[in-house]
């Protein structure tokens, strides 16, 4: 790649305007204040310059880039937003409207002079406001959510079953976590891009997620390809993929898939909090995993204060992280999210809206646990529970003396009176799970050259080919799962 993801998509140091009547702070002011056309303008001028630098030019391109995904994503005019919003209150105010909008409960934006709202604003509506949920409740009774159901079946027996395997030990008497209950799974990942988005015997290159191999996750076996030579990138890369590519047909869809068998397991962490070793300040993994990482992980002055008023003089790292947790799930509910890649500061974004999705919310515990002497990263893949197949991102920490240990922010408490099943995933994960990536923004194997479509994250896949990348609507992807 030739950058990295946001550093890049949004601004690389020396103005690409130098020598033209523009600033780059009147253009990022544009940006700003949703004068995208005018930007676009500018942007269009600047790009005539003769006197660029090919990261310049990246630059300028970027920027129209990101306007586009926004555009995208803000696609509700206010009619269809009010619509759907009657449906459950019909008597809606205009007052009540303007306060949801300033809360950032109905999220939207003016794009060259008209409001747009997020695709998804309407339906996260009745997820972010607890007024507006009593709205919907009252219509359609108060709906049970299934994976809760199913959790609130499952941990208990994955937290019993672990138990039951005794209280092992290392040496030194530090406990190990506890693999129980396994879960054989066969997949098959398909990645189709529509026809004609690439002229015809054109190389068409795909990237498509692929588990890692770990404690959790073992027997991976390789069934079946769509094409004959393809490319597993090495585990040390961040983001697992499986490399194919194909010559595009007139007319025709360009279909890439693989099936693989895989057993995945519970995980549990059996320790108490004075378990905990302390930690060796000047190692590099406590150094490289508490450090600030643009642009999402920056320890802002409203980080700070923060998480110190949540911290307070707690001095254990468990404790301080279940804290983190514990405030995270109580003030953050989940809605579903803007694309990763028009957000500048992701944490920020969640703070200043009071809302995010699974990636989200991990990232604000990263940053907030890293800030407070925790080592904690990214990982994620797809969660694969019956029924609630979907993209999925969680966090790892890691204590001295026990190692990495998962912590899943989104899916917050279990229901259950037992403490070890209630804050299960504070040290825990289920068998549900497909691993991709451990770490988030990084590089691929083979290289990409293209500005990527998820800048943050990499779960649906990639796609480019030798005039630029494929965003997300120019093709459509599917898993499908069997469990054994």
């Amino acid at each position: 790649m030739i950058l990295m993801s946001m550093l890049l998509l949004w601004g690389c140091g020396q103005s690409a305007f130098n020598g033209n009547p523009f600033s780059e702070k009147s253009l990022d002011k544009l940006i700003g204040e949703g004068q995208y056309a005018e930007a676009a303008k500018m942007i269009r001028i600047g790009l005539t310059a003769d006197t660029l630098t090919e990261i310049q030019r990246y630059d300028l391109n970027s920027k129209l880039e990101i306007m586009d995904r926004i555009r995208k994503d803000f696609t509700k005019v206010d009619t269809a937003v009010l619509s759907y919003i009657k449906q459950y209150h019909p008597e809606v105010s205009a007052e009540e409207i303007a306060q949801w909008e300033a809360s950032g409960a109905l999220e939207c934006k003016i794009i060259d002079g008209e409001k747009r709202y997020f695709k998804n604003a309407p339906r996260n509506l009745f997820r972010i406001s607890k007024q507006a949920q009593s709205y919907m409740d009252q219509i359609r009774g108060r709906q049970s959510d299934d994976l809760d159901t199913f959790l609130a079946g499952y941990i208990p027996q994955v937290v019993k079953g672990a138990r039951e395997q005794g209280n092992r030990t290392s040496p030194a008497g530090v406990p190990y976590s506890h693999l129980v209950q396994p879960v054989k799974m066969k997949i098959r990942y398909t990645l189709t891009v529509n026809p004609n988005e690439v002229p015809d015997g054109e190389i068409i290159r795909v990237w498509l997620p692929y588990p890692r191999s770990s404690s959790r996750h073992s027997d991976i076996r390789l069934l079946a390809t769509s094409q004959d030579e393809y490319i597993i990138s090495p585990e040390s890369y961040p983001h697992r993929s499986i490399y194919m590519e194909r010559p595009a047909e007139k007319d025709k869809p360009a279909v890439f898939s693989y099936e693989l068998s895989y057993t995945s397991s519970n995980q549990w962490f059996d320790f108490k909090p004075e378990d905990i070793r302390p930690y060796d300040t000047q190692s590099e993994l406590y150094k490289k995993y508490t450090s600030e990482r643009k642009t999402h992980v920056i320890f802002t002055p409203r980080i700070k204060e923060l998480t110190d008023s949540i911290v307070g003089d707690e001095q254990n790292p468990y404790l301080k992280a279940k804290k983190i947790f514990s405030y995270i799930a109580d003030n953050y509910p989940w809605a579903s999210a803007r694309e990763y890649s028009t957000l500048e500061n992701i944490p920020q974004y969640v703070l200043e809206n009071k809302h995010g999705d699974c990636g989200q919310v991990s990232l604000l515990f990263i940053t907030m646990a890293r800030y407070a002497g925790i080592p904690a990263k990214w990982q994620s893949g797809w969660m694969m529970h019956p029924g609630e197949v979907n993209l999925h991102d969680w966090a790892e920490v890691y204590y001295e003396g026990i190692g990495w240990v998962p912590v899943d922010q989104s899916f917050g408490y279990v229901q259950s009176d037992d403490p070890d099943t209630h804050y299960f995933y504070t040290k825990g994960l289920d068998a549900y799970r497909y691993i991709v990536n451990d770490d988030f923004s990084g590089n691929f194997y083979p290289a990409k050259i293209y500005p990527r479509s998820e800048t943050v994250d990499f779960q649906r896949g990639e796609v480019e080919w030798k005039t630029g990348n494929l965003y997300f609507d120019r093709w459509d992807y599917n898993m499908e799962v069997e469990y054994e």
